[in-house]
Formats: C-alpha cells, structure tokens, sequence
C-alpha cells in the first residue's frame, strides 16, 4: 500500500518546518515509551526511587506539548497551510495533546508506586505488568504508524484497544474482589484501582492518535465508526 507522502513547496523553508514538527512529535513519544518503560519496571522490581523519577521527568513532556503548540500557531499564522498540509499542523496539535495525557496517565502510576502503594497480590500486579506490556506494544505501534504516516497500520493498532478493554474488565473484577477481601487497605486499594483504570486509558489516548493519523493520510474521519466500517476500510487498504 503506497504511504502518504508531505507535499513540496516553493518554499524550501517550509517543509523543513513541517518535517521538524512532525519530528518533534516522535521525539515527545519517544520520551513518553521510556517513561511508561520505567514506570513498568518500577512497578516490577518495586523501585520508589525509579518511579519518582517519572514523576519528575513528566515535566519534560509538558514544555514539549507547550513548545509543540506554541510552533503550530506559528506556522498556521505564517504559513497559512491548507488542504494536507493543515491536517498534518491540525493532527500534530491533537496527537500532542493525547501524548501529554498519556504522560498523566503514566505520571498516576508512578506515584503510586513512588507512595508504596502497591498491591500485595502477586497476581493482580502481574495482570497489571501484563496489560502494561500490552498497552505499551499498542503505544509503540501508534508512534510507528504516525512516524510512517500508514493508515493500515493505525488501523490495526486501533482495534488493539478491543483487547486492552477486555483486559482491563477481568483485571478490574480481580481488583475489586481483593478489595473486598482486604478491606482494611481501602485507601490503598483505591489507589491500585485508579493505576488499573490508567493503564487502560493509555489505551484509549492511543486509539485516538490512530484516528488522527488515519484522517491524516486518507482524509476521512474514522470516530465513531462501527467495528464492521472499520474492517472493511481496513481490507480496502490492503
């Protein structure tokens, strides 16, 4: 399948521009995969010192957005970009956005594990290691399908959030029934149960990036369509 390609313009300058805001996207997702990277082995090895770490680091992510934002103004005020080019400034503005939010979500867990709030249960912290990795193949799929600018890719990491949810419900039920057994630890458990409920978000902020790229490169807003639309705009692309 031929991938999108960015336009050519008179002005030399101006694609340097558009390729180095793109650019600075993949940089701000780099930084948030070794973010959520940390945090997962945090939360494996139990190390307070790593998962503070995160929490410090998440306020690189924040002056990206800022200065990721700050270049789109610039660029639709002098540039005044249309057609494609408008949808990639628009596109990276959104997935900017989403990215940052990723990093709360990733930023919530790691306290968590930074105020030794981490469940005694050997199995529910192993169901949220295992969703953990599955939430960060889809992230690292979603920052692949943008970098690429590949509309059937962003599709296929977009139905990975069907799987992420249902992993997230019976990790949800094995929370709950630990609570109800360890009820002397509410507070605690609370804290455990809003970590599930981020790692499954990430999900979700990933599925909307593959929206984005997807409008992107074939100019068709894909939210809200039904499972069925989306396989057969999926076997189009093949």
């Amino acid at each position: 399948m031929p991938k999108f390609k960015l336009n050519t313009h008179i002005s030399a300058r101006f694609n340097i521009e558009l390729e180095n805001l793109r650019n600075s996207v993949l940089t701000m997702g780099g930084a948030i995969e070794q973010q959520l990277s940390d945090t997962l082995i945090a939360m494996r090895d139990n190390n307070r010192g790593l998962a503070e770490k995160v929490v410090f680091n998440d306020l690189n992510v924040n002056s990206m957005e800022m200065q990721i934002d700050e270049e789109c103004l610039r660029i639709i005020a002098k540039r005044h970009p249309a057609a494609s080019d408008l949808r990639m400034v628009l596109t990276v503005a959104k997935t900017t956005t989403d990215i940052e939010r990723i990093g709360d979500e990733i930023e919530r867990i790691a306290r968590m594990i930074a105020k030794g709030k981490l469940p005694d249960s050997a199995d529910i912290i192993k169901n949220m290691l295992s969703i953990g990795n599955h939430v960060m193949e889809m992230l690292r799929g979603t920052l692949n399908a943008f970098a690429r600018l590949d509309s059937q890719a962003a599709l296929l990491m977009y139905r990975e959030d069907e799987k992420i949810d249902a992993e997230y419900k019976n990790l949800l039920s094995d929370t709950v029934a630990e609570m109800q057994r360890n009820s002397e630890k509410l507070e605690d458990w609370l804290e455990v149960l809003w970590a599930v409920r981020a790692l499954e978000r990430v999900g979700d902020r990933c599925k909307n990036i593959c929206e984005y790229v997807f409008y992107l490169t074939q100019g068709k807003d894909m939210r809200h369509s039904p499972m069925e639309s989306l396989q057969e705009k999926l076997e189009d692309l093949r």
